[in-house]
């Protein structure tokens, strides 16, 4: 007797599900336990078993469609046994062709979650991807270099296990392993993007876009094909690249690599030297050097990490020095020499006197640049500048129903800034009306203990002419801080003087870029020191650290004098 397969509920708080593939053919054997179908929950993969032997006699939802729990989506029975009527069944999965279509060029942290925004408002979407989903912070940017950061730390805690009473045998690491977790981190996330456009909706073409008129789109897909699409909407998420300096020596050496080549080195360098103390060069330095490398960072700059706060990345700094890593501030890179098996950084030093670093390899992060080249923008009569597609508060560009998100358009080249813009630009192409604040953006520097901050900084209330007044409250003050022997920070509370009204808020601690936006809402939504102090805050955790500094802007810090 035929039995009808049904789409578990997989989830409680999901009405459909995706079935991504089938394991197993129509007229195959199956049987009780077999894995018959993978389905996507969420950015989840969940694999289905088979509740019966058998034979699968039919598909009834094929792969990339979607089933509600409950809804018969395939038979089993026996071998050559006639099918039940089906017909109440079988899906239609047209689209609405009324809808808005929206293309998107990228699939990156701005891309994709432009397109789910726009396919949630009913529109469309077409998703253009030259290479892998989730773009470069995905593949080569954020999550691969916080898994790096986040294996370092963790051989950073065996090494000082004893201090909290566990006793444990000297630490070491497997470089490959390392590696492995990270590409096995990255895949997960990829392939759960993957899951969200089925789930969407969203038609994913692999190939490159270019613009062949001004509302008109040619794709080259990697068979050679070329399509043309002219859709309603366009929104430009090409991404960026990493800045190659005009460094003599600096091109033509295997040996120089540039942040993404530093995610995926086939061995572990004893010795590396970063150009450029930017997040990117920070982040990768307190990397390599908790893995014991013997790391040297020069900065064309008299200070690291120029947009955070002054005085807590001289703080970051003097953490990073005691973890032995040495810095060459106002410092130029004059040339690249190659050495065997890795190379000598010639520099320049404030007082003029020129330094020789020997390196296995030279790490170039002196920022990234926007990744218009081969959009064919002046087809479309875009206007750039400095490769930078301009766009207002709307995201829109200066042709009509042309949008542009993330690093082809921002100043600040931040995954999640990329991903805001994108939810602006898909509403306001979508018939809504949206404006992207970068004033409430966080900034993120993963180093230990964690560095955030929001809004604005001293020197810039400063450069604004504003009257601020100050709030400060030490790590070494916090339970939860010393608890996790991460006391070495610091919260700092800038307020208007006359309203009390926050104007920026910079933590350097452990967890800092998790609570910093508590930070970003408080500043967003107009708060004042007195809102802020007035928040009950748990105990213990560090986010108490904020409504003491909060405080501290009047003097009335509970926990500090």
């Amino acid at each position: 007797m035929a039995n009808l397969i049904l789409m578990p509920e997989l989830s409680p708080d999901a009405k459909k599900y995706t079935i991504v593939e089938w394991h197993k053919q129509e007229n195959s054997p199956v049987h009780a336990g077999d894995v018959i179908f993978t389905a996507v929950v969420g950015k989840a993969n969940v694999e289905v078993e088979c509740e019966h032997d058998g034979t699968l006699l039919k598909i009834i939802v094929t792969g990339g469609k979607k089933a509600k729990a409950g809804q018969p989506i395939a038979v089993v029975g026996e071998a050559g046994e006639e099918l039940p009527d089906l017909s109440a069944y079988e899906q239609s999965d047209l689209k609405d062709e009324d809808a808005i279509s929206v293309a998107i060029i990228g699939g990156g942290p701005g891309g994709y979650v432009a397109a789910i925004a726009a396919a949630q408002r009913g529109a469309r979407v077409t998703l253009i991807e030259k290479d892998k989903l989730g773009g470069t912070c995905l593949n080569a940017g954020c999550i691969p270099t916080k898994s790096l950061l986040h294996s370092a730390e963790i051989l950073a805690q065996l090494k000082t296990a004893g201090i909290y009473g566990v006793i444990s045998g000297e630490p070491a690491f497997d470089w490959n392993a390392v590696l492995a977790r990270k590409d096995a981190v990255t895949k997960q996330l990829r392939d759960g993007i993957t899951g969200l456009m089925l789930q969407n909706d969203i038609e994913v073409l692999h190939g490159e876009a270019s613009f062949s008129a001004q509302k008109e789109l040619t794709v080259l897909q990697g068979d050679g094909q070329r399509l043309t699409l002219a859709p309603d909407r366009i929104i430009i998420a090409s991404g960026g690249a990493p800045v190659m300096p005009p460094i003599p020596g600096l091109r033509d050496n295997p040996h120089c690599i540039d942040s993404t080549a530093a995610l995926s080195l086939p061995e572990f360098p004893k010795r590396m030297a970063v150009i450029g103390g930017g997040v990117i060069g920070i982040e990768l330095a307190f990397a390599y050097a908790g893995f014991g490398a013997e790391v040297t960072v020069l900065e064309l700059l008299p200070k690291l990490l120029p947009m955070m706060d002054e005085e807590l990345t001289a703080h970051v700094r003097q953490n990073m020095e005691k973890a032995g890593i040495r810095f060459h501030l106002e410092t130029k890179v004059a040339a690249v020499h190659p050495q065997e098996n890795g190379v000598q950084v010639e520099a320049v030093l404030p007082d003029g006197s020129t330094v020789m670093i020997e390196a296995d390899k030279a790490l170039f992060a002196v920022g990234r640049c926007p990744m218009t080249e081969g959009l064919n923008l002046a087809a479309a009569g875009i206007e750039t500048e400095h490769g930078r597609i301009l766009v207002n508060k709307r995201m829109c560009t200066n042709v009509p129903d042309v949008y542009a998100i993330g690093d082809c358009a921002g100043r600040i080249t931040l995954a999640h800034t990329a991903s805001a813009m994108g939810e602006t630009a898909a509403i306001n192409a979508t018939g809504g009306r949206s404006i992207y604040r970068d004033d409430v953006c966080p900034a993120c520097v993963y180093v230990q203990p964690e560095f955030a901050g929001v809004g604005l900084t001293e020197q810039q209330a400063i450069e604004k002419g504003i009257s601020y007044k100050v709030g400060r409250f030490p790590m070494a003050a916090n339970g939860k801080a010393l608890i996790s022997g991460d006391a070495d920070g610091l919260v700092k509370v800038i307020a208007e003087k006359s309203s009390d009204e926050i104007l920026g808020v910079h933590i350097l601690g452990p967890r800092a870029t998790d609570i910093i936006a508590e930070a970003a809402l408080a500043i967003r939504m107009g708060a004042t020191t007195g809102q802020f102090a007035d928040t009950i805050h748990a105990h213990p955790t560090v986010s108490e650290c904020l409504r003491e500094a909060a405080l501290a802007v009047d003097g009335r810090a509970i926990h500090f004098k």
